[in-house]
């Protein structure tokens, strides 16, 4: 007990990161190397090769045929931008999941986080890049990726008039879909810069004003988040299945998003402790993020069940389109990523994270965490591709090198911000009950 009664000097805390060059190389190598074998990829499915789990003969024939998917892209092509779209959707969560977490431990007067509050505090910085992705795609590719924006779908004189879409025009269309997602990044970014602000003067001046400033923003915050996290949902990922909806879909997008968000900083945590930073981190610390794991890939299997449960005993044809398109659907190709997403997201951190030992392990937490992060990757996978690719997705080399690519571009992005400010606040009000974190 005597470390408890040792003097403590804020000062001391003070840490900073170097984003060395090697590290800068290692990821724009990994950025380089994400793009080629996107490229590989798909030019392979062009040729009718390198389809991954899809039915590789049904696509050399579409191949041979200048096969086009629905919409006037080949299918290589649609592919491409799918994965884009959906890899710049789950990073997108990520990021601001980081600013999420900040402004829940303000709210509830936590202590034990101060010590780690800077690295999900970096994350929001990547929200720009991949805003910016899903705002392109969604101005040269919309039409690819949403059928509401097919032609004549909601004009009456069509003969592709669609009246249940139509219903929705409202809220579906062009200027208004834009509208909500500018906002949405808008006031994500904005409210992190305001944040990212305040937690400078406090490590430059000190004292507690700004602590309750930034319980302030928080608020808002969450107050924001608290819509636009469900709203972003339906648009981004719910409307490329324009037909069917589901009131829980929002709480079930966010909760893929929460538990990605915890895998990531648990992750950068642990390569900052084992790179010789944050000192004062102890088991205790990553005990937490251990239980937040454990919690809340608990929290997005209920919302998955209870989401899944209404619409198979309801047993209703529009709604249970959904459920059999993963299933069964064309051929069954997404019956696989269906059930890793399942076990990889529930029974393997269920079972895995279940002991105290497991939450305090540095490699107990690496598996766990990139077990989860795998499962919700396959989460956004099967929400999005059998709305978007229906029998022409697949899962091979497009897939891999765009997703090596975005996490690449990430990785890039946060250590860059974490250089910005010393990976401790050390003004924080609450850090020394940090340090002296013991549970």
């Amino acid at each position: 007990m005597a470390e408890h009664n040792h003097h403590f000097d804020p000062a001391e805390m003070e840490e900073w990161y170097d984003f060395t060059s090697s590290s800068k190389r290692k990821l724009i190598i990994g950025m380089l190397a994400g793009l080629a074998t996107l490229l590989i990829g798909a030019f392979l499915v062009s040729k009718g090769l390198g389809i991954g789990i899809e039915h590789a003969h049904e696509h050399a024939e579409h191949a041979a045929h200048g096969h086009e998917a629905h919409h006037g892209l080949p299918v290589w092509a649609k592919r491409v931008v799918a994965n884009l779209w959906m890899n710049a959707e789950f990073f997108t969560g990520i990021s601001v999941i980081g600013m999420f977490f900040i402004a829940i431990q303000y709210l509830s007067w936590a202590g034990w986080s101060s010590i780690i509050k800077r690295i999900p505090e970096a994350f929001p910085a990547f929200l720009p890049f991949s805003g910016a992705v899903l705002l392109i795609l969604y101005f040269a590719f919309g039409q690819e990726l949403f059928h509401w924006r097919h032609e004549g779908v909601m004009d009456p004189e069509s003969d592709h008039y669609d009246k249940i879409i139509a219903g929705k025009s409202w809220y579906l269309n062009n200027a208004f879909f834009v509208i909500r997602t500018v906002l949405y990044i808008g006031l994500w970014y904005g409210l992190w810069v305001f944040l990212r602000n305040l937690s400078k003067q406090e490590d430059e001046i000190g004292g507690t004003e700004w602590w309750y400033k930034m319980k302030n923003l928080s608020r808002a915050f969450v107050l924001v988040f608290a819509v636009t996290s469900s709203t972003c949902a339906w648009d981004w990922a719910m409307s490329i299945d324009t037909h069917w909806f589901s009131t829980m879909f929002g709480w079930y997008h966010f909760a893929s998003w929460h538990v990605s968000g915890y895998a990531v900083i648990t992750l950068t945590v642990i390569f900052l402790k084992e790179k010789g930073y944050l000192r004062s981190v102890n088991e205790n610390h990553l005990h937490d993020l251990g239980k937040f794991m454990f919690a809340f890939s608990i929290f997005w299997t209920y919302v998955w069940f209870a989401q899944f449960l209404l619409i198979y005993y309801a047993n209703m044809p529009e709604e249970t389109i959904y459920f059999r398109e993963r299933f069964s659907g064309y051929g069954g190709i997404y019956k696989a990523p269906f059930f890793i997403n399942l076990i990889m997201g529930f029974l393997a951190p269920f079972l895995w994270f279940m002991t105290r030992d497991a939450k305090r392990n540095f490699t107990f937490l690496k598996v766990g965490a990139c077990a989860i992060l795998v499962a919700h990757y396959f989460d956004f996978y099967q929400m999005m591709m059998p709305g978007i690719m229906g029998e022409h997705g697949g899962i091979g080399l497009i897939e891999w090198g765009t997703t090596l690519f975005f996490a690449s571009a990430f990785g890039f992005v946060i250590n860059n911000q974490l250089t910005k400010l010393s990976l401790v606040a050390k003004n924080h009000p609450m850090l020394e009950e940090a340090v002296h974190h013991d549970i």
